[in-house]
């Protein structure tokens, strides 16, 4: 069967190089006569893939010497939890910075677990933006600041990330993580999916700074607590091993193909082609991100009409083209073009957007 170009918010695609990697091993890895799956994670082979990939996502990112990087698993939104358990404190509270459903669902599971505050917030505005510095307005002493970098459903993402001094800032990056360069010292705490620019689901991404470690509560449950993984680098129960080995090739062909400063330089230009779609197509095409607040990761517009928009999404299908329907609590339409996505998906889909206007336009 011919692939068809994904443009699924998550899972979502992968390199095609790296699939074809893991289906020449997946019965033999490096001659274990076993596949990943049924490696023990004890085994040289497999804590071999364990440290490669760690430090290929320190290389990749350039993270300082004072971090850690963890594989854990339950996915983002487990992290919702864990990090107001690991850095709240019984006397201290955290800040929120409310840009779209995922900021918003890690504010209100963290209320559940510490007292919490909303430093600023676009919601009145159906999150078409990202808010600017004058307006975030934190209070005495949080803990930490969180924010998301990148709104796969209403597809703003942060263009620079704010200087809120010595305050800690923590990041879901779970959506554009390894898409473009960015200065990691900036933040205490990163948290990632990897089923968007990673890899498959199964396995999160916690990048942590050490002294963080050395206070963690030690009453909460312990598959919680980033200094019980950290001591036992990422083993210390049975890890996704699938997972982090698809991450560990990905990371690999992003290395061969250039690194951040390349997926950076070829992400922005497939956002530009369609955006550019978007802007010249005369109102039939209408962006729901302000400009300057843009995702170059997650691209969401609308059509004159709901009807429109459903045979958009239907016939976008037949011509080979998956996932563009927008999310359900936004509707529209959504392509999301993500690290694995080829130049030539983005242009099967402006000549598919043009064509459709041209016949309902």
């Amino acid at each position: 069967m011919e692939r068809i170009f994904n443009f699924n918010a998550g899972p979502a695609t992968l390199p095609l190089a790296v699939l074809e990697e893991a289906q020449s091993e997946l019965l033999n890895f490096k001659g274990t006569g076993m596949s990943v799956m049924e490696n023990s994670h004890r085994s040289k082979e497999y804590q071999a893939i364990n440290s490669e990939t760690e430090a290929l996502v320190k290389e990749l990112l350039s993270v300082p010497e004072n971090y850690r990087v963890l594989f854990l698993q339950g996915g983002g939104s487990t992290q919702f939890a864990a990090v107001p358990m690991n850095l709240v404190s019984s006397d201290s509270h955290a800040d929120y910075i409310l840009t779209g459903a995922w900021a918003e669902k890690a504010y209100k599971e963290a209320s559940k677990f510490a007292k919490t505050n909303v430093a600023a917030s676009t919601k009145e505005e159906n999150y078409t933006r990202i808010p600017r510095t004058d307006e975030i307005k934190l209070s005495k002493d949080p803990a930490y600041v969180h924010l998301c970098s990148n709104n796969t459903i209403f597809g703003t993402q942060w263009q620079a990330f704010p200087d809120l001094g010595d305050v800690p800032l923590v990041g879901d990056m779970s959506s554009d993580i390894m898409s473009r360069r960015f200065d990691v010292s900036k933040f205490a705490l990163i948290y990632a999916g990897t089923q968007k620019n990673l890899g498959p689901a199964g396995v999160t991404v916690v990048i942590i700074r050490k002294d963080l470690l050395d206070s963690i509560p030690t009453n909460i449950p312990t598959m919680l607590r980033y200094d019980i993984h950290s001591k036992n680098d990422s083993l210390y129960n049975t890890p996704p091993c699938f997972s982090v080995y698809m991450v560990n090739l990905v990371l690999r062909w992003l290395k061969n193909n250039g690194g951040l400063v390349a997926a950076e330089k070829r992400n922005a230009e497939k956002a530009a082609l369609i955006y550019d779609a978007i802007d010249y197509s005369e109102g039939f095409y209408r962006g729901h991100a302000v400009k300057d607040s843009r995702s170059l990761m997650n691209i969401t517009f609308r059509l004159p009409s709901e009807e429109l928009e459903s045979k958009f999404a239907v016939e976008s299908i037949q011509h080979g083209m998956i996932g563009l329907k927008g999310h359900r609590s936004v509707g529209g339409l959504r392509a999301s073009v993500y690290n694995a996505m080829s130049i030539e998906g983005c242009m099967a889909l402006v000549d598919f957007m043009k064509v459709f206007q041209s016949k309902n336009g």
